[in-house]
Protein backbone atom coordinates (compact mmCIF):
# COMPACT_ATOMS: atom_id res chain seq x y z
CA UNK A 1 0.00 0.00 0.00
CA UNK A 2 1.58 3.03 -1.45
CA UNK A 3 1.21 6.18 1.09
CA UNK A 4 1.16 9.62 -0.50
CA UNK A 5 4.53 12.03 -0.11
CA UNK A 6 4.21 15.21 1.50
CA UNK A 7 4.94 18.30 -1.20
CA UNK A 8 7.46 19.95 1.61
CA UNK A 9 8.81 16.71 1.77
CA UNK A 10 8.79 15.64 -1.79
CA UNK A 11 10.75 19.58 -2.21
CA UNK A 12 13.42 18.66 0.65
CA UNK A 13 14.55 15.65 -1.11
CA UNK A 14 14.62 17.53 -4.35
CA UNK A 15 16.92 20.18 -2.28
CA UNK A 16 19.58 17.71 -1.03
CA UNK A 17 19.91 15.69 -3.89
CA UNK A 18 20.87 19.30 -5.81
CA UNK A 19 24.01 19.95 -6.05
CA UNK A 20 23.42 24.07 -5.75
CA UNK A 21 22.09 23.00 -2.07
CA UNK A 22 23.37 26.49 -0.40
CA UNK A 23 19.75 27.83 0.50
CA UNK A 24 16.93 26.83 1.92
CA UNK A 25 14.60 28.45 -0.28
CA UNK A 26 12.71 25.86 -1.91
CA UNK A 27 12.19 23.66 1.04
CA UNK A 28 10.60 26.83 3.21
CA UNK A 29 7.37 27.95 3.38
CA UNK A 30 6.53 30.59 0.82
CA UNK A 31 6.90 33.64 3.76
CA UNK A 32 10.29 32.52 4.86
CA UNK A 33 11.81 31.89 0.90
CA UNK A 34 12.72 35.47 0.90
CA UNK A 35 14.75 35.46 3.98
CA UNK A 36 16.43 32.64 2.90
CA UNK A 37 17.14 34.54 -0.33
CA UNK A 38 18.58 37.59 1.20
CA UNK A 39 21.01 35.57 3.25
CA UNK A 40 22.34 33.60 0.30
CA UNK A 41 23.01 37.03 -1.38
CA UNK A 42 24.57 38.58 1.86
CA UNK A 43 26.94 34.90 2.13
CA UNK A 44 28.14 35.43 -1.39
CA UNK A 45 28.81 39.51 -0.84
CA UNK A 46 30.90 38.03 1.76
CA UNK A 47 32.64 35.90 -0.57
CA UNK A 48 33.24 38.68 -2.99
CA UNK A 49 34.87 40.85 -0.48
CA UNK A 50 36.83 38.12 1.23
CA UNK A 51 38.06 37.47 -2.56
CA UNK A 52 38.55 41.83 -2.77
CA UNK A 53 41.03 41.37 0.59
CA UNK A 54 43.46 38.94 -1.28
CA UNK A 55 44.53 41.31 -3.41
CA UNK A 56 44.64 44.94 -0.89
CA UNK A 57 47.73 46.62 -0.45
CA UNK A 58 49.01 44.80 2.44
CA UNK A 59 49.45 41.59 0.62
CA UNK A 60 50.56 43.40 -3.08
CA UNK A 61 53.68 45.05 -0.56
CA UNK A 62 54.61 41.71 1.25
CA UNK A 63 55.26 39.89 -2.52
CA UNK A 64 56.77 43.43 -3.48
CA UNK A 65 58.84 43.41 -0.38
CA UNK A 66 62.10 42.35 -2.22
CA UNK A 67 61.34 44.56 -5.64
CA UNK A 68 64.06 46.94 -6.45
CA UNK A 69 61.31 49.17 -7.25
CA UNK A 70 59.77 49.26 -4.03
CA UNK A 71 63.57 50.12 -2.84
CA UNK A 72 63.54 52.56 -5.52
CA UNK A 73 59.83 54.34 -4.03
CA UNK A 74 61.32 54.48 -0.50
CA UNK A 75 64.60 56.60 -1.70
CA UNK A 76 62.31 58.41 -4.16
CA UNK A 77 59.59 59.67 -0.79
CA UNK A 78 62.67 59.90 1.44
CA UNK A 79 63.95 62.48 -0.76
CA UNK A 80 60.72 64.46 -1.63
CA UNK A 81 60.26 64.39 2.08
CA UNK A 82 63.55 65.78 3.00
CA UNK A 83 63.84 68.63 -0.23
CA UNK A 84 60.07 69.31 0.66
CA UNK A 85 61.24 70.17 4.42
CA UNK A 86 64.14 72.30 2.99
CA UNK A 87 63.20 74.14 0.27
CA UNK A 88 59.46 74.90 2.19
CA UNK A 89 60.99 77.21 4.52
CA UNK A 90 62.63 79.20 1.79
CA UNK A 91 59.40 81.81 1.54
CA UNK A 92 58.41 81.75 5.04
CA UNK A 93 61.45 82.29 6.96
CA UNK A 94 62.11 85.84 5.58
CA UNK A 95 58.95 86.98 5.76
CA UNK A 96 58.19 85.48 9.23
CA UNK A 97 61.96 86.31 11.18
CA UNK A 98 61.29 90.32 9.85
CA UNK A 99 57.47 90.05 11.36
CA UNK A 100 58.96 89.24 14.28
CA UNK A 101 61.47 91.64 14.65
CA UNK A 102 59.12 94.50 13.36
CA UNK A 103 56.53 93.49 16.37
CA UNK A 104 59.36 93.10 18.80
CA UNK A 105 60.33 96.47 17.89
CA UNK A 106 57.02 97.98 18.44
CA UNK A 107 56.50 96.38 21.73
CA UNK A 108 59.94 97.90 23.44
CA UNK A 109 58.40 101.05 21.51
CA UNK A 110 55.25 101.28 22.82
CA UNK A 111 56.34 99.70 26.45
CA UNK A 112 58.58 102.70 26.67
CA UNK A 113 55.41 105.12 24.81
CA UNK A 114 53.26 103.99 27.76
CA UNK A 115 55.36 105.11 30.69
CA UNK A 116 55.08 108.92 29.40
CA UNK A 117 51.64 109.02 27.67
CA UNK A 118 48.13 107.94 28.61
CA UNK A 119 47.53 104.21 29.60
CA UNK A 120 46.46 101.92 27.08
CA UNK A 121 47.13 103.79 24.46
CA UNK A 122 49.16 101.61 22.46
CA UNK A 123 47.01 97.69 22.94
CA UNK A 124 48.42 96.36 19.49
CA UNK A 125 51.21 95.19 17.69
CA UNK A 126 50.72 95.79 13.68
CA UNK A 127 52.81 93.28 11.79
CA UNK A 128 53.94 95.44 8.94
CA UNK A 129 54.03 92.91 6.47
CA UNK A 130 50.71 91.11 7.24
CA UNK A 131 49.03 94.14 7.93
CA UNK A 132 46.96 92.22 10.81
CA UNK A 133 46.58 93.43 14.29
CA UNK A 134 47.85 91.41 17.10
CA UNK A 135 47.06 91.92 21.07
CA UNK A 136 50.64 92.77 22.81
CA UNK A 137 48.61 91.47 26.21
CA UNK A 138 49.70 94.59 27.91
CA UNK A 139 47.69 97.44 29.58
CA UNK A 140 43.90 96.20 28.53
CA UNK A 141 41.72 99.37 28.15
CA UNK A 142 38.80 100.07 26.56
CA UNK A 143 40.28 103.65 25.75
CA UNK A 144 40.69 104.43 22.28
CA UNK A 145 43.80 104.93 20.45
CA UNK A 146 44.69 108.37 19.66
CA UNK A 147 44.36 108.84 16.06
CA UNK A 148 47.57 111.63 15.38
CA UNK A 149 49.81 108.88 17.54
CA UNK A 150 48.67 106.29 16.27
CA UNK A 151 49.02 107.53 13.12
CA UNK A 152 53.25 108.21 13.81
CA UNK A 153 53.69 105.28 15.87
CA UNK A 154 52.03 102.54 14.32
CA UNK A 155 52.25 102.97 10.13
CA UNK A 156 49.98 101.25 8.36
CA UNK A 157 51.08 99.18 5.16
CA UNK A 158 49.01 99.72 2.54
CA UNK A 159 51.24 97.68 -0.04
CA UNK A 160 52.92 94.97 -0.06
CA UNK A 161 56.57 97.05 0.71
CA UNK A 162 57.92 96.26 3.54
CA UNK A 163 58.66 99.85 5.65
CA UNK A 164 61.97 99.47 7.20
CA UNK A 165 64.20 98.65 3.99
CA UNK A 166 67.82 98.82 5.88
CA UNK A 167 65.99 96.76 8.73
CA UNK A 168 64.70 94.15 5.50
CA UNK A 169 68.41 94.42 4.22
CA UNK A 170 70.07 93.13 7.58
CA UNK A 171 67.67 89.99 7.49
CA UNK A 172 70.32 88.46 4.49
CA UNK A 173 72.48 87.58 7.13
CA UNK A 174 70.02 86.10 9.95
CA UNK A 175 68.17 84.53 7.47
CA UNK A 176 71.51 83.04 5.65
CA UNK A 177 72.77 81.69 8.92
CA UNK A 178 69.85 80.04 9.58
CA UNK A 179 69.29 78.00 5.97
CA UNK A 180 73.18 77.34 6.38
CA UNK A 181 72.88 75.72 9.65
CA UNK A 182 71.04 72.32 7.99
CA UNK A 183 73.96 72.16 5.61
CA UNK A 184 76.65 72.75 8.06
CA UNK A 185 75.37 70.06 10.39
CA UNK A 186 75.04 67.63 7.75
CA UNK A 187 78.46 68.20 6.40
CA UNK A 188 79.64 67.43 9.97
CA UNK A 189 77.50 64.05 10.28
CA UNK A 190 78.56 62.86 6.56
CA UNK A 191 81.64 61.27 7.47
CA UNK A 192 80.33 59.16 10.36
CA UNK A 193 77.31 58.01 8.43
CA UNK A 194 78.94 56.46 5.67
CA UNK A 195 81.51 54.60 7.28
CA UNK A 196 78.84 52.78 9.87
CA UNK A 197 76.11 52.38 6.85
CA UNK A 198 78.98 49.85 5.99
CA UNK A 199 78.95 48.58 8.83
CA UNK A 200 75.27 48.15 10.16
CA UNK A 201 74.11 48.55 6.79
CA UNK A 202 71.52 50.81 5.25
CA UNK A 203 67.78 49.85 6.98
CA UNK A 204 68.91 51.26 10.40
CA UNK A 205 70.27 54.62 9.31
CA UNK A 206 67.62 55.32 6.92
CA UNK A 207 64.89 54.75 8.94
CA UNK A 208 66.53 56.78 11.72
CA UNK A 209 66.85 59.47 9.47
CA UNK A 210 63.05 59.26 8.95
CA UNK A 211 62.38 59.55 13.08
CA UNK A 212 65.01 62.59 12.88
CA UNK A 213 63.08 64.37 10.16
CA UNK A 214 59.81 64.25 11.96
CA UNK A 215 60.66 65.62 15.02
CA UNK A 216 62.42 68.72 12.58
CA UNK A 217 59.52 69.17 10.87
CA UNK A 218 56.72 69.55 14.18
CA UNK A 219 59.53 71.78 15.96
CA UNK A 220 59.32 73.91 12.39
CA UNK A 221 55.66 74.01 12.88
CA UNK A 222 55.71 74.80 16.67
CA UNK A 223 58.41 77.17 16.80
CA UNK A 224 58.14 80.86 17.54
CA UNK A 225 61.55 81.91 18.20
CA UNK A 226 64.77 82.35 15.95
CA UNK A 227 67.09 79.63 18.48
CA UNK A 228 63.99 77.18 18.21
CA UNK A 229 64.11 77.58 14.43
CA UNK A 230 67.76 77.28 13.96
CA UNK A 231 67.48 74.48 16.25
CA UNK A 232 64.81 72.43 14.46
CA UNK A 233 66.57 73.65 10.76
CA UNK A 234 69.94 71.69 12.50
CA UNK A 235 68.48 69.28 13.79
CA UNK A 236 67.30 68.32 9.76
CA UNK A 237 70.62 68.19 8.69
CA UNK A 238 71.77 64.80 11.23
CA UNK A 239 68.05 63.14 9.55
CA UNK A 240 68.50 64.40 6.21
CA UNK A 241 72.26 63.02 6.47
CA UNK A 242 71.20 59.33 7.24
CA UNK A 243 68.23 59.38 4.56
CA UNK A 244 70.66 60.30 1.56
CA UNK A 245 73.57 58.73 2.22
CA UNK A 246 71.98 55.75 2.89
CA UNK A 247 69.60 55.73 0.39
CA UNK A 248 71.88 56.59 -2.55
CA UNK A 249 73.64 53.74 -1.13
CA UNK A 250 71.47 51.08 -1.03
CA UNK A 251 70.51 52.25 -4.86
CA UNK A 252 73.60 51.78 -5.77
CA UNK A 253 74.10 48.23 -3.86
CA UNK A 254 71.04 46.89 -5.48
CA UNK A 255 71.52 48.54 -9.34
CA UNK A 256 74.65 47.42 -10.05
CA UNK A 257 75.21 48.14 -13.61
CA UNK A 258 76.04 51.24 -14.40
CA UNK A 259 73.29 52.27 -16.78
CA UNK A 260 70.59 51.11 -14.48
CA UNK A 261 71.99 52.46 -11.81
CA UNK A 262 72.17 55.95 -13.69
CA UNK A 263 68.68 55.55 -14.79
CA UNK A 264 67.30 54.82 -10.94
CA UNK A 265 69.08 57.51 -9.39
CA UNK A 266 67.76 59.92 -11.63
CA UNK A 267 64.07 58.57 -10.67
CA UNK A 268 65.17 58.58 -7.37
CA UNK A 269 66.50 62.71 -7.83
CA UNK A 270 63.00 62.95 -9.14
CA UNK A 271 61.88 63.31 -5.27
CA UNK A 272 64.52 65.56 -5.11
CA UNK A 273 63.38 67.53 -7.79
CA UNK A 274 59.74 67.25 -6.74
CA UNK A 275 60.51 68.21 -3.47
CA UNK A 276 62.24 71.30 -4.30
CA UNK A 277 59.64 71.76 -7.36
CA UNK A 278 56.88 71.79 -4.69
CA UNK A 279 57.92 73.46 -1.34
CA UNK A 280 58.66 76.91 -2.42
CA UNK A 281 55.61 77.25 -3.66
CA UNK A 282 53.25 75.03 -1.58
CA UNK A 283 55.08 77.16 1.73
CA UNK A 284 54.11 80.37 0.50
CA UNK A 285 50.74 79.46 -0.95
CA UNK A 286 50.34 77.86 3.03
CA UNK A 287 51.56 80.82 4.87
CA UNK A 288 49.96 83.38 3.34
CA UNK A 289 46.52 82.07 3.32
CA UNK A 290 46.29 79.61 6.06
CA UNK A 291 49.80 80.40 8.29
CA UNK A 292 52.87 78.73 9.15
CA UNK A 293 51.94 75.97 11.13
CA UNK A 294 49.67 74.22 8.56
CA UNK A 295 52.53 73.58 5.84
CA UNK A 296 55.17 71.35 8.34
CA UNK A 297 51.90 69.97 9.97
CA UNK A 298 51.19 68.53 6.09
CA UNK A 299 55.06 67.51 5.99
CA UNK A 300 54.61 65.25 9.50
CA UNK A 301 52.02 63.40 8.19
CA UNK A 302 54.16 62.68 5.07
CA UNK A 303 57.11 61.30 6.80
CA UNK A 304 54.87 59.26 9.00
CA UNK A 305 53.64 57.60 5.65
CA UNK A 306 57.02 57.22 5.02
CA UNK A 307 57.92 55.74 8.21
CA UNK A 308 55.52 52.82 8.38
CA UNK A 309 56.48 51.88 4.39
CA UNK A 310 60.10 51.68 5.59
CA UNK A 311 58.80 50.04 8.27
CA UNK A 312 56.80 47.29 6.78
CA UNK A 313 59.53 46.92 4.06
CA UNK A 314 63.06 47.47 5.05
CA UNK A 315 62.40 45.87 8.44
CA UNK A 316 65.26 48.03 9.70
CA UNK A 317 65.28 45.75 13.33
CA UNK A 318 68.97 43.96 12.66
CA UNK A 319 72.42 45.06 11.80
CA UNK A 320 73.50 44.26 8.73
CA UNK A 321 76.90 44.85 7.45
CA UNK A 322 78.39 44.59 4.48
CA UNK A 323 79.85 41.57 3.16
CA UNK A 324 83.27 43.04 2.48
CA UNK A 325 85.36 46.00 3.61
CA UNK A 326 85.07 49.36 1.75
CA UNK A 327 87.27 51.93 0.63
CA UNK A 328 88.36 54.08 3.81
CA UNK A 329 86.93 57.57 3.41
CA UNK A 330 90.47 59.19 3.83
CA UNK A 331 91.33 57.12 0.26
CA UNK A 332 88.56 58.32 -1.55
CA UNK A 333 88.78 61.93 -0.54
CA UNK A 334 92.34 62.01 -1.60
CA UNK A 335 90.97 60.44 -5.04
CA UNK A 336 91.41 63.76 -7.68
CA UNK A 337 88.51 62.21 -9.68
CA UNK A 338 86.20 61.60 -6.90
CA UNK A 339 86.72 65.31 -5.94
CA UNK A 340 85.83 67.19 -8.88
CA UNK A 341 83.03 65.02 -9.38
CA UNK A 342 82.41 66.48 -5.90
CA UNK A 343 83.40 69.75 -7.16
CA UNK A 344 80.80 69.83 -9.69
CA UNK A 345 77.68 68.75 -7.58
CA UNK A 346 79.23 71.32 -4.87
CA UNK A 347 79.56 74.55 -7.55
CA UNK A 348 76.34 73.61 -9.19
CA UNK A 349 74.04 73.67 -6.09
CA UNK A 350 76.12 76.79 -4.60
CA UNK A 351 74.58 78.60 -7.28
CA UNK A 352 70.62 77.99 -5.93
CA UNK A 353 71.83 77.91 -2.68
CA UNK A 354 72.67 81.21 -2.51
CA UNK A 355 69.42 82.38 -4.51
CA UNK A 356 67.54 80.80 -1.84
CA UNK A 357 67.58 83.29 1.29
CA UNK A 358 68.94 86.49 -0.80
CA UNK A 359 66.24 86.41 -4.07
CA UNK A 360 62.88 87.06 -1.50
CA UNK A 361 64.75 89.69 0.28
CA UNK A 362 65.78 91.31 -3.08
CA UNK A 363 61.95 91.09 -4.40
CA UNK A 364 61.06 92.26 -1.27
CA UNK A 365 63.30 95.44 -1.78
CA UNK A 366 63.44 96.09 -5.61
CA UNK A 367 59.38 94.34 -6.60
CA UNK A 368 57.68 94.79 -3.16
CA UNK A 369 56.55 91.26 -4.02
CA UNK A 370 54.04 89.30 -1.77
CA UNK A 371 54.21 86.60 0.42
CA UNK A 372 53.11 83.76 -2.07
CA UNK A 373 55.38 85.28 -5.50
CA UNK A 374 58.51 84.74 -3.20
CA UNK A 375 58.12 81.18 -3.37
CA UNK A 376 56.60 81.00 -7.10
CA UNK A 377 59.61 83.07 -7.89
CA UNK A 378 61.30 79.44 -7.72
CA UNK A 379 58.49 77.52 -9.20
CA UNK A 380 60.70 77.81 -13.06
CA UNK A 381 63.80 76.64 -11.57
CA UNK A 382 61.97 73.54 -9.32
CA UNK A 383 60.43 72.38 -12.65
CA UNK A 384 63.05 72.62 -14.57
CA UNK A 385 65.28 70.54 -11.90
CA UNK A 386 62.87 68.18 -12.47
CA UNK A 387 62.61 67.58 -15.98
CA UNK A 388 66.63 67.84 -16.13
CA UNK A 389 66.85 64.72 -13.79
CA UNK A 390 64.92 62.60 -15.60
CA UNK A 391 65.72 63.60 -18.95
CA UNK A 392 69.13 63.11 -18.45
CA UNK A 393 69.40 60.16 -16.03
CA UNK A 394 69.42 58.19 -19.08
CA UNK A 395 70.76 60.31 -22.07
CA UNK A 396 73.69 60.74 -19.75
CA UNK A 397 74.92 57.74 -20.21
CA UNK A 398 75.20 57.84 -23.75
CA UNK A 399 76.01 61.49 -24.66
CA UNK A 400 78.82 60.60 -21.73
CA UNK A 401 78.10 62.17 -17.87
CA UNK A 402 81.53 64.45 -18.31
CA UNK A 403 80.06 65.77 -21.46
CA UNK A 404 76.50 66.39 -19.72
CA UNK A 405 78.19 68.09 -15.92
CA UNK A 406 80.36 70.06 -18.53
CA UNK A 407 77.78 71.79 -20.12
CA UNK A 408 75.39 72.06 -16.95
CA UNK A 409 77.90 74.01 -14.72
CA UNK A 410 78.48 76.34 -17.76
CA UNK A 411 74.82 76.98 -18.12
CA UNK A 412 74.48 77.25 -14.44
CA UNK A 413 77.15 80.54 -14.48
CA UNK A 414 75.14 82.42 -17.32
CA UNK A 415 71.53 81.69 -15.99
CA UNK A 416 72.65 83.35 -12.43
CA UNK A 417 74.29 86.13 -13.80
CA UNK A 418 71.37 86.71 -15.57
CA UNK A 419 68.88 86.93 -12.74
CA UNK A 420 69.74 90.58 -11.91
CA UNK A 421 68.38 91.72 -14.92
CA UNK A 422 64.89 90.74 -14.16
CA UNK A 423 62.73 93.86 -12.88
CA UNK A 424 59.39 91.83 -12.22
CA UNK A 425 58.75 87.95 -11.03
CA UNK A 426 57.78 86.74 -14.86
CA UNK A 427 61.16 88.47 -15.78
CA UNK A 428 62.88 85.75 -13.23
CA UNK A 429 61.53 82.59 -15.18
CA UNK A 430 63.60 82.22 -18.21
CA UNK A 431 67.27 82.40 -16.08
CA UNK A 432 65.44 80.45 -13.17
CA UNK A 433 64.45 77.80 -15.64
CA UNK A 434 68.23 77.86 -16.87
CA UNK A 435 69.57 77.55 -13.57
CA UNK A 436 67.41 74.65 -12.73
CA UNK A 437 67.72 72.80 -16.19
CA UNK A 438 71.32 72.77 -15.50
CA UNK A 439 71.87 71.82 -11.75
CA UNK A 440 69.44 68.66 -13.24
CA UNK A 441 72.12 68.09 -15.74
CA UNK A 442 74.77 68.12 -13.03
CA UNK A 443 73.03 66.17 -10.17
CA UNK A 444 72.16 63.03 -12.62
CA UNK A 445 75.38 62.93 -14.32
CA UNK A 446 77.41 63.31 -11.07
CA UNK A 447 75.71 60.84 -8.56
CA UNK A 448 75.60 58.12 -11.16
CA UNK A 449 79.83 58.46 -11.75
CA UNK A 450 80.70 58.66 -7.82
CA UNK A 451 79.42 55.32 -8.30
CA UNK A 452 80.66 53.97 -11.13
CA UNK A 453 84.04 55.99 -9.91
CA UNK A 454 84.46 53.54 -6.63
CA UNK A 455 83.63 50.53 -8.98
CA UNK A 456 86.25 51.34 -11.07
CA UNK A 457 88.98 52.39 -9.17
CA UNK A 458 88.00 51.10 -5.25
CA UNK A 459 85.90 48.58 -3.51
CA UNK A 460 82.42 48.13 -4.38
CA UNK A 461 81.03 49.69 -1.12
CA UNK A 462 79.05 53.01 -1.54
CA UNK A 463 78.31 53.91 1.61
CA UNK A 464 81.71 56.39 2.24
CA UNK A 465 81.89 57.97 -1.40
CA UNK A 466 77.85 59.18 -1.55
CA UNK A 467 78.86 60.35 2.11
CA UNK A 468 81.80 62.17 -0.06
CA UNK A 469 78.67 63.58 -2.63
CA UNK A 470 76.56 64.68 0.56
CA UNK A 471 79.08 66.21 1.69
CA UNK A 472 79.80 68.00 -1.26
CA UNK A 473 75.89 68.95 -1.75
CA UNK A 474 76.06 70.23 1.91
CA UNK A 475 79.25 72.40 1.46
CA UNK A 476 77.35 74.39 -1.24
CA UNK A 477 74.19 74.42 0.57
CA UNK A 478 76.48 75.43 3.85
CA UNK A 479 78.79 77.68 1.96
CA UNK A 480 76.05 79.50 -0.07
CA UNK A 481 73.69 80.66 2.45
CA UNK A 482 76.13 82.44 4.76
CA UNK A 483 78.86 83.31 2.35
CA UNK A 484 76.11 85.18 0.18
CA UNK A 485 73.92 86.30 2.78
CA UNK A 486 77.02 88.53 4.08
CA UNK A 487 78.27 88.73 0.18
CA UNK A 488 74.26 90.54 -0.64
CA UNK A 489 74.37 92.72 2.55
CA UNK A 490 77.59 94.25 1.91
CA UNK A 491 77.95 94.52 -1.89
CA UNK A 492 74.35 93.99 -3.29
CA UNK A 493 72.67 91.32 -4.60
CA UNK A 494 73.70 91.24 -8.60
CA UNK A 495 77.29 91.29 -7.62
CA UNK A 496 76.74 88.15 -5.48
CA UNK A 497 75.50 86.62 -8.33
CA UNK A 498 78.14 87.77 -10.75
CA UNK A 499 80.49 86.17 -8.56
CA UNK A 500 79.01 82.88 -8.11
CA UNK A 501 78.17 82.99 -11.90
CA UNK A 502 81.55 83.39 -12.60
CA UNK A 503 83.20 80.70 -10.27
CA UNK A 504 80.62 77.90 -12.20
CA UNK A 505 81.70 79.19 -15.75
CA UNK A 506 85.86 78.93 -14.61
CA UNK A 507 84.86 75.12 -12.76
CA UNK A 508 83.27 73.96 -15.58
CA UNK A 509 86.15 72.56 -18.12
CA UNK A 510 87.67 70.16 -14.97
CA UNK A 511 84.86 67.93 -15.67
CA UNK A 512 86.83 67.18 -19.25
CA UNK A 513 88.95 64.86 -16.75
CA UNK A 514 86.11 62.74 -15.81
CA UNK A 515 86.30 61.80 -19.67
CA UNK A 516 88.31 58.88 -19.14
CA UNK A 517 89.24 58.26 -15.78
CA UNK A 518 91.66 55.77 -15.28
CA UNK A 519 90.91 51.86 -12.97
CA UNK A 520 92.50 49.07 -11.72
CA UNK A 521 92.99 46.74 -14.44
CA UNK A 522 91.36 43.63 -12.83
CA UNK A 523 88.36 45.96 -12.74
CA UNK A 524 88.50 47.39 -16.19
CA UNK A 525 88.15 44.02 -17.19
CA UNK A 526 85.14 43.23 -15.10
CA UNK A 527 83.35 45.75 -15.89
CA UNK A 528 84.56 45.77 -19.90
CA UNK A 529 84.21 42.22 -20.62
CA UNK A 530 80.46 41.92 -22.08
CA UNK A 531 80.62 38.32 -21.45
CA UNK A 532 80.97 38.18 -17.78
CA UNK A 533 78.89 35.62 -16.35
CA UNK A 534 78.35 38.07 -12.93
CA UNK A 535 74.74 38.84 -12.31
CA UNK A 536 73.22 41.61 -10.64
CA UNK A 537 73.42 42.03 -6.94
CA UNK A 538 70.32 41.11 -5.33
CA UNK A 539 68.48 42.87 -2.22
CA UNK A 540 66.52 41.17 0.06
CA UNK A 541 65.30 43.03 3.22
CA UNK A 542 67.23 40.41 5.48
CA UNK A 543 70.12 42.52 3.98
CA UNK A 544 71.99 39.57 2.61
CA UNK A 545 73.90 40.46 -0.69
CA UNK A 546 75.00 37.84 -3.36
CA UNK A 547 76.76 38.14 -6.16
CA UNK A 548 78.36 35.60 -8.99
CA UNK A 549 77.41 32.41 -10.68
CA UNK A 550 78.73 30.50 -8.02
CA UNK A 551 76.42 31.31 -4.93
CA UNK A 552 72.56 30.33 -4.72
CA UNK A 553 71.23 33.34 -3.97
CA UNK A 554 67.52 34.21 -1.94
CA UNK A 555 66.12 36.21 -4.51
CA UNK A 556 66.77 36.45 -8.28
CA UNK A 557 67.08 40.47 -10.36
CA UNK A 558 63.81 42.08 -9.19
CA UNK A 559 62.31 44.59 -11.74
Amino acid sequence: MTSAVDPVSRRRASCSSSQHCCCCCCCAPKEDSVFCCLALLGTNNMGRLDALRQFNLLKWLREERQSRKLILFIVFVALLLDNMLLTVVVPIIPSYLYNLDESTDVVLKNNTLSQHGPPGAFNSIVSLYDNTLRSSGSNRSTDPVPSALAATELPQNSSSCPQSTKKLHNENVKVGMLFASKATVQLITNPFIGPLTNRIGYQLPIFAGFCIMFLSTIMFAFSSSYALLFLARSLQGVGSSCSSVAGMGMLASVYTDDEERGHAIGIALGGLALGVLVGPPFGSVMYDFVGKTAPFLILAFLAVFDGALQLFVLQPTKVEPESQKGTPLLTLMKDPYILIAAGAICFGNMAIAMLEPTLPIWMMETMCARKWQLGVAFLPASISYLIGTNIFGTLAHKMGRWLCALIGIMVVGISIICVPFATDIYGLILPNFGVGFAIGMVDSSMMPIMGYLVDLRHVSVYGSVYAIADVAFCMGFALGPSIGGSIAESIGFPWLMTIIGIVDIFFAPLCLFLRNPPGQEEKIAILMDTNCSMKTRSYSTQGTYYQGENMDPEYDDYD
